[in-house]
């Protein structure tokens, strides 16, 4: 599995509150909540957002509260990957339960800029920086775990059995 995008960069703590304010959290349907994602941070993003871009991200990215409804927000809005120093616990568990791609790797996180464009190999965990030439390596997924996020997610995976 690959990811293949343009990058929008975010710093520490984004937290669940931000990715989808919840004012919104009573849309039932993920376009709906995918367009108010990021809005209480970068108002731009869900009008400037390409399918298949990626989110990259300091420490501790989806913390707060422990709502599906961020990385459903996140996945449906177009985005194929989040890149993150460290994600919280909950926000990772529910990224992989829903199918979204999700790597942690420091040295990435730090280096890729906004508007650079990333290509990841789920595979190997090899993230190249298109725009600089530069590559990291972060945590590759598990076979498992590829095959709930190639299915679209834990309920998906388990349906398919």
């Amino acid at each position: 599995m690959r990811a293949e995008g343009h990058v929008f960069k975010y710093g520490d703590n984004v937290d669940t509150d931000v990715i989808i304010p919840a004012r919104y959290l009573n849309a039932t349907k993920g376009e709906e909540l995918a367009q108010h994602c990021m809005e209480d941070i970068d108002k731009e993003f869900i009008h400037k957002v390409q399918k298949g871009d990626i989110i990259v991200a300091d420490k501790n990215f989806g913390c707060g509260s422990s709502r599906e409804h961020a990385p459903l927000a996140i996945k449906c809005a177009g985005v194929s990957c989040v890149i993150a120093e460290t994600f919280a616990r909950i926000f990772y568990r529910n990224a992989i339960n829903i199918g979204l791609p999700i790597i942690e790797c420091p040295e990435a996180a730090r280096a890729i800029q906004n508007g650079d464009e990333v290509e990841v190999d789920f595979d190997s965990g090899v993230i190249t920086d298109k725009t600089t030439g530069q590559t990291f390596t972060g945590q590759s997924f598990p076979p498992f775990m590829q095959r709930i996020i190639a299915a679209g997610g834990l309920i998906d995976h388990i349906n398919g059995r």
